[in-house]
């Protein structure tokens, strides 16, 4: 085990995450989203669900021969929808939502075995291959998704039945994997289980539930190894398809000095460790997490929050391999970065993880899903030829009903509380209802954000009250201006916040204003990809350029390095964004007949571009994209 001590930095947090029960959120670029979350994407998202078979799995009446065979990662889906219908019934309670969700809560429950065990795969299809494969079978990584599901519904609902069957469920696992005299000492191919115990753990107080998640991180890794030690009791080649690496089972997650393999697994291996780190004030394991992070994010991290650059192992390669057209960047990993971000901000108050959750959710995890809530993208490369598109369903489904729970929760992320402060870390207008100083205060934000860099925030209480409000200032903002109640103060900055300690009374406001010029942004040059290339920002997001308004061959387009760059909201376009222009160059295939090659180069034209949020493309009609334009320098 890890060295343990308590400290500021590896306890349980500097804050508090506020619930997203306390937060409402009324502003023009999530509100919307969120909006077409719950009219459009659930409802999606259930049909998908109950026309594949992946509900119906659950009555555990399947017969060799029939359609729908169930899979063994069915379960995980039905379990992220149940877990965002959940949220989202908390402040909608009512409706044919609320009846979907009973209806699956009762199968669930009713397909529980008399040991606990549910799964419907292998309840009915290979009821005698029960953790035989723990590498590749997901069942820990299912049982760990109706977890979340169970905990979300009972925080919603009040109503304990799938939260019993799952806390029976998950005794039956400590029963079965552990160090004791004939426990299984394995883990899941697919991490997800231990950030879900550690859940369970805070919604139950039950220690079991976060010593079974230690075990699982730790076990992870250890000499010999479960993965290959099961593969040959099934008389397979232990090697396998895949490295070790790519389970992130090459060696005992505390020796693991780089991010490596499939890149939803190690998000969600890495948020349990944080959860685990706070839980146990363990310094060991928080410095462990800091290490991956800082590998992660200065040589794996696309400028758009996604990550993952390859399709073979969906996950990661070497450093710098940020590929463009073929980027695999899966929602499901953008919003497994967004999970660990926000753990790593909890545990430290460090603004560089908001600012990493917070380009991931504007970017990698917004154009996850279409405007109308109908449709969506598994794979989010920067570049595109016209062929890319979302789809309505995929036969492997994680990413809609993953990016349908967080925008269902998203409230969650905007405020943390303490004893004596107060952070905001996302500007997002709406209110939230927070306690300080051992008062109920309401926080209440006003703001165009991110179109718009002023916000305004006001706090409404009964008394007056000290405390310290920590206003995040973003990454890529130089300059922010603040003022309390009309004048200007300068607040102190401390780990990436502006943090303003005063007594505030009832009626306080603070106006912060952050300065958004479009500007241009680099990439190392150790990126191949990006050479020679230049890519478009304002505020959190990132832009691309797409066929729909600039013609095709968007590869001709080349921009001036000193052009300038003009920025302008449009009400009418993509449901109202801000767009950003500047003079380019386009090169002509004019005059070159039936030539592949010639001696000369061909003329180049003067045009205008026009860039839009990348995280809007795909919403027009069909055509090619670009986030890294080519620079005329």
């Amino acid at each position: 085990m890890g060295k343990r001590r308590h400290s500021r930095a590896a306890g349980h947090g500097l804050l508090r995450p506020v619930p997203f029960t306390r937060v409402e959120i009324d502003d023009c670029f999530w509100a919307p989203r969120i909006s077409a979350n719950r009219t459009e994407t659930l409802a999606a998202v259930h049909r998908g669900l109950k026309e594949t078979g992946r509900i119906g799995a659950f009555k555990l009446d399947w017969k060799p021969g029939q359609p729908n065979k169930p899979h063994i990662f069915w379960d995980s889906d039905v379990a992220k929808w149940l877990e965002a219908a959940s949220y989202t019934l908390a402040a909608h309670p009512a409706g044919t939502l609320a009846r979907q969700v009973d209806e699956v809560v009762t199968l669930v429950v009713r397909s529980q075995q008399p040991d606990g065990y549910i799964n419907s795969h292998f309840s009915t299809v290979e009821p005698d291959k029960r953790w035989t494969n723990l590498r590749d079978n997901h069942e820990l990584y299912c049982a760990g998704h109706l977890m979340e599901a169970a905990i979300a519904h009972f925080q919603a609902t009040g109503q304990r039945r799938l939260l019993d069957a799952l806390c029976r469920y998950a005794d039956y696992i400590g029963s079965v994997f552990g160090t004791g005299a004939g426990q299984k000492r394995g883990y899941c191919g697919h991490p997800e289980i231990e950030l879900a115990l550690v859940r369970l753990y805070r919604a139950t107080r039950k220690t079991d539930y976060l010593a079974l998640a230690r075990y699982f991180v730790d076990e992870r890794g250890r000499k010999p190894n479960y993965f290959e030690f099961e593969a040959r009791g099934r008389g397979e080649d232990p090697a396998g398809h895949f490295p070790l690496s790519y389970y992130l089972a090459h060696a005992p997650v505390r020796e693991q000095r780089e991010v490596t393999g499939h890149a939803v697994r190690a998000m969600y291996l890495y948020s349990a460790m944080v959860d685990l780190a706070g839980e146990a004030c363990d310094a060991g394991l928080l410095e462990t997490c800091l290490r991956l992070w800082k590998h992660a994010t200065d040589r794996l991290l696309y400028v758009t929050g996604g990550i993952g650059s390859s399709r073979h192992n969906e996950g990661f390669t070497s450093d710098y391999d940020l590929p463009n057209d073929t980027a695999y960047a899966e929602t499901c990993a953008a919003i497994g970065l967004v999970f660990w971000s926000h753990r790593m901000l909890a545990l430290t108050g460090e603004g560089r993880f908001a600012d990493v959750m917070e380009r991931a959710l504007y970017n990698a995890v917004a154009s996850g899903v279409s405007l109308d809530g109908r449709r969506f993208f598994y794979e989010n490369p920067l570049a595109s030829d016209g062929r890319h598109h979302r789809q309505e369903w995929f036969g492997c489904a994680c990413c809609p009903p993953n990016v349908a729970r967080l925008l269902a929760s998203l409230g969650g992320y905007i405020y943390s509380e303490g004893e004596r402060e107060v952070a905001v870390h996302l500007y997002v207008a709406g209110s939230a209802k927070i306690s300080a100083s051992g008062q109920d205060i309401a926080l209440r934000q006003e703001t165009l954000y991110p179109w718009d860099g002023r916000v305004r925030i006001t706090v409404e209480s009964s008394r007056p009250a000290r405390f310290a409000m920590r206003l995040r200032k973003p990454g890529w903002c130089v300059k922010p201006r603040v003022a309390v109640s009309g004048s200007r103060v300068a607040g102190r900055l401390g780990r990436g916040y502006l943090v303003i300690d005063r007594v505030w009374k009832p009626g306080d406001r603070i106006d912060l204003c952050f300065p958004t010029p479009a500007r241009r942004v680099y990439a190392n040059p150790l990126v191949r990809a990006d050479c020679g290339r230049v890519a478009l920002e304002r505020g959190p997001i990132v832009y691309c350029v797409e066929g729909a308004d600039n013609g095709a061959a968007l590869e001709s387009l080349s921009l001036a390095r000193k052009a300038r760059l003009s920025a302008m909201f449009e009400g009418d376009l993509l449901r109202g964004v801000v767009t950003v222009t500047c003079p380019a160059a386009k090169i002509s295939a004019l005059g070159w007949k039936d030539e592949l090659y010639r001696n000369r180069p061909g003329r180049a034209r003067k045009v205008t571009l026009k860039a839009v949020p990348y995280c809007v493309w795909d919403n027009r009609e069909p055509g090619e994209m670009l986030v890294w334009i080519r620079e005329d320098r």
